[in-house]
């Protein structure tokens, strides 16, 4: 077994056991045996309803959510060829905060649930239109273009934001609940609305990986290779809008785990995306979990949202990476 089948092995194991620890630990203490107990012979007592209604939906939306921004954060960083890069770089999260906002203010809406549909609307348009003023002009999308047209983007849309709940504390206070990214408080409602989404995200990111590749070496070579980067770039930024609209649709943005996870995985990989997704991957569900397991323990018998933890834990590790110059390049 070569080096890094070894590793995904490896990550699998530990994803596994992280698993199993995001649904025995929290802020209510319940016992192993009590654990086994609501795992396998559940007889609706309070701990039973805890570990089955609570932590296992719980644990399961952030494995698929730590997945999908995993791997979108390594397709941003490889399109736009940009270390710094992380999946709201599209205007995808900005995109969603406004329709979240605009649902609340102009509809009404005040149920989580009410929230992913109108979000990842948003998130879906703010990329649309991201790529079309990027692709304006005669050279088509590039990463400069793309960056550019996703900074303007992001900023107005934060901009309506701002002003909206400014206006409107009723919008204020649910967009703050929103706001600060979780993956508690969700049933499995929310994760099998945005499961498809996230699925034909995966797929299309696994196809569109060789070519990535192939555009790593950059635009010329990969034409005379004959890579259509039209359209290897499309299938990537529409990639990226369905994992990245579909997590933030559910839990709300949470950040710098798609800037970190890609740089830890190329780290153990090499350039090579064909294993960059997956390590990323398997690495975004243990991040996150092992966060949200943190933040379960740190405030008992309160809790801190696994956005928060995030960056608590994300900003001092990125620290570490940028003055390791070697594992920024791309």
């Amino acid at each position: 077994m070569g080096r890094r089948s070894f590793g995904l092995l490896f990550l699998l194991v530990v994803l596994v056991a992280v698993c199993l620890a995001s649904i025995a630990i929290g802020s209510k203490e319940i016992p192993l045996s009590g654990v086994w107990h609501g795992l396998f012979t559940p007889t609706g007592v309070e701990d039973d309803v805890v570990i089955r209604e609570l932590r296992i939906p719980r644990t399961l939306l952030g494995v698929v959510v730590g997945i999908a921004l995993g791997v979108g954060g390594a397709l941003m960083q490889g399109h736009t060829r940009n270390p710094l890069a992380d999946p709201g770089i599209l205007g995808v999260t900005h995109g969603a905060a406004l329709a979240v906002v605009l649902s609340i203010f102009l509809l009404g809406v005040s149920s989580l649930v009410g929230y992913i549909w109108f979000a990842f609307a948003g998130a879906m348009i703010a990329s649309v239109l991201v790529f079309l003023l990027g692709s304006a002009g005669r050279g088509g999308p590039s990463p400069v273009t793309l960056a550019l047209a996703g900074a303007a983007v992001s900023a107005l849309m934060n901009g309506l934001v701002s002003a909206i709940v400014l206006l409107d504390q009723q919008s204020l206070d649910a967009f703050r609940f929103w706001q600060v990214g979780a993956i508690a408080g969700r049933d499995l409602t929310v994760l099998t609305q945005v499961a498809p989404f996230l699925f034909a995200g995966l797929v299309i990111a696994a196809l569109n990986a060789p070519g990535l590749n192939a555009m790593s070496l950059g635009e010329d070579v990969a034409k005379s290779l004959g890579v259509n980067t039209s359209r290897t770039r499309s299938l990537g930024i529409f990639a990226i809008t369905l994992l990245v609209g579909g997590a933030v649709a559910a839990c709300g943005p949470i950040g710098f785990l798609g800037l970190v996870v890609p740089h830890v995985a190329r780290a153990f990989t090499g350039p090579d995306y064909r294993w960059i997704l997956p390590y990323s991957a398997l690495l975004g569900a243990i991040l996150i979990l092992f966060a949200d397991i943190v933040g379960r323990v740190v405030a008992r018998p309160s809790e801190v949202e696994v956005g928060v933890m995030l960056a608590l834990i994300g900003a001092p590790f990125f620290i570490f990476l940028v003055r390791r110059k070697k594992l920024v390049k791309i």
